[in-house]
């Protein structure tokens, strides 16, 4: 890292309706460093990246490069300033093949035709300075998560970016992918590219940032080097509060609970992801399924709710065989399924906090063919109360809540369906510490009602401090279980890779 400022942001400010996003940030990048921007949702973020992405315009304030006065009016402003995006959702274009994405609006022209092979031969070239193995001709669609945001990398670089902004950029990756990445990250920086990482995973930023700054609310709260700023100081920092302790207590589990989730045999047609599966669920009980990705953790909570899996076996709900065909048939039984693509699967982003909150139970709405409205707004009204959803209304579009309120609306949703088995994805993919306390505690709050979990988390720590008892996922099967006081990361671990411990 050097010492010569590449970007720096003074006294930004963004208004929408009603909300100040930004109040006056400041904020710098030094060239060859990585420089993390942490803060809870909501906490201006975003904001503040499209700012410099020119997708929106400061009310206010000044952006400079190189310490220059620079005014950065949309994408291609941005662009020509050397500035790239990765977004956390990629902006690859699914059907084009890895080339075409990697050049489109920029293709190379031979007269008024596009030169193929100089297309080619470019991509070629700078995969290779990137040492990214990616077939040339594969379609974006196929790629794996990895591969796109090594695409989108290089994409960046083919443009002739400075300055590489990521969100989220290890959210959806294993641990060997995201050495790799981090590994990329050291090449560009000693070449004097720098960027700007931002990430809800904290214990990964002193592997990869050189300082970070602090937001909340819209302000600058504080910038340091990272070996200067431990993780429980930044998380006072971010939250305006200190977060004693990171996980809550569970409740234990009463002897005599009753079975709400009984598994046995589960296998998936063909035997090609699930082999075997069995295992119970007591009421007040959370039960955690650990494993690498890819070991089979979300084909089994998708097979109990009937996601997309055809399995064969005994499921039982609350005491009664249940034949699970789809969606309709676990919803009817009492199952909740809180999927790890909340944006993707868990919500209908069009549509308003109040549509979605009562779209999978629509039925109960329903009174002589028409949707009795004045029921749908005081049952939202009663969840954003109790969840403490931060909407102005139940109105508002839910692709306009931050991660951690989207989530409370996914919640919502199956909340007044009165469910008794609930099924959580990766609840905390994506949000701050502060949402997840608050995720934490409505799980604790949902045990207190009799109702039974299963948690599927990639973050270890998470599934060792959030479960009573941790089942362990490999190659499609249970291999094994420990109990809270047993399960270590070396043990579940070892179990996880099939490795002696």
């Amino acid at each position: 890292m050097s010492d010569t400022t590449l970007l720096r942001m003074n006294g930004i400010v963004k208004t929408f309706p009603g909300v100040r996003a930004l109040d006056g940030v400041s904020f710098d990048v030094r060239a060859g460093e990585v420089h993390a921007l942490v803060g809870e949702n909501g906490a201006g973020k975003s904001t503040l990246m499209k700012t410099l992405a020119g997708a929106y315009r400061a009310d206010s304030g000044t952006i400079e490069i190189d310490g220059k006065p620079v005014t950065i009016d949309g994408p291609r402003a941005a662009e020509g300033l050397g500035i790239g995006m990765i977004y956390q959702e990629f902006n690859l274009v699914p059907d084009l093949s890895v080339v075409e994405n990697l050049m489109l609006g920029h293709e190379p022209v031979r007269g008024v035709f596009l030169d193929r092979n100089a297309a080619i031969a470019r991509a070629s070239e700078i995969l290779a300075e990137l040492g990214i193995v990616v077939p040339l001709d594969r379609p974006a669609r196929k790629l794996s998560v990895a591969q796109q945001q090594l695409v989108e990398i290089a994409k960046s670089l083919l443009r002739s970016a400075r300055l590489i902004v990521m969100d989220e950029p290890t959210a959806a990756l294993t641990e060997r992918e995201i050495d790799a990445l981090f590994a990329l990250i050291a090449r560009l920086k000693a070449q004097g590219v720098a960027f700007v990482y931002i990430s809800h995973r904290l214990e990964e930023l002193p592997r990869i940032s050189d300082r970070i700054t602090v937001i909340r609310d819209g302000r600058t709260i504080e910038t340091r080097a990272t070996r200067d700023l431990p993780q429980d100081e930044m998380i006072r920092l971010m939250v305006g509060r200190s977060l004693d302790a990171h996980f809550p207590d569970l409740p234990p589990v009463p002897a005599d609970a009753p079975l709400v989730l009984d598994v046995r045999g589960l296998v998936s047609a063909g035997g090609v992801a699930i082999h075997d599966v069995s295992f119970s669920v007591r009421a007040g009980e959370i039960v955690g399924l650990a494993g690498l990705v890819g070991a089979g953790r979300t084909d089994i909570v998708r097979a109990i709710a009937g996601a997309d899996i055809p399995v064969a076996g005994e499921i039982s709900v609350a005491g009664k065989p249940v034949v699970v065909r789809g969606p309709h048939d676990a919803i009817a039984a009492g199952v909740a399924l809180i999927t790890e693509d909340r944006k993707g699967q868990g919500l209908v982003l069009g549509m308003s906090v109040r549509e979605n909150t009562t779209l999978a139970h629509l039925g109960d709405f329903v009174r002589r063919g028409f949707v009795e409205r004045a029921a749908e707004v005081k049952i939202t009204s009663t969840e954003i109360a109790e969840l403490r959803i931060r909407t102005s209304s139940g109105e508002t579009a839910v692709r306009t809540l931050s991660g951690g309120n989207q989530q409370k609306v996914v919640l919502a949703k199956w909340l007044i369906g009165k469910a008794n088995v609930f099924l959580f994805d990766e609840p905390t993919r994506g949000i701050d510490v502060g949402a997840k306390a608050e995720i934490y505690a409505l799980m604790v709050a949902l045990l207190e009602r009799g109702v039974g979990i299963v948690m599927v988390s990639s973050e270890l720590p998470e599934v060792l401090g959030m479960s009573h008892r941790v089942l362990v996922v490999r190659e499609g099967r249970i291999a094994g279980e420990f109990a809270r006081a047993d399960a270590t990361p070396s043990k579940v671990i070892a179990l996880a890779t099939g490795v002696a411990a």
